[in-house]
């Protein structure tokens, strides 16, 4: 491989806006702020909520309860 066509791959600071800190590599030689990490995402520290504020199937379903009867009534009405 040739030594010149890579990036300078140096160790840097990654900070959390929750507080956490730890190193890596990366090629950009600068630290990295985050909005999120693994400390204080909902799906790694098991605080997930579901958040179903009307139902989402509960409103699918009833909005498209009378579909299979409509259609129905369209093959009749046309048929005729």
């Amino acid at each position: 491989m040739q030594d010149t066509i890579h990036p300078a791959y140096q160790e840097v600071t990654v900070a959390c806006s929750c507080g956490n800190t730890f190193q890596t590599r990366s090629a950009l030689n600068k630290a990295i702020n985050l909005d999120v990490c693994s400390k204080c995402h909902p799906f790694y520290t098991g605080q997930q909520k579901m958040i179903d504020t009307e139902g989402r199937v509960d409103g699918f379903r009833k909005k498209f309860a009378n579909f299979g009867n409509r259609m129905a009534q369209r093959k009749t009405t046309t048929a005729q």
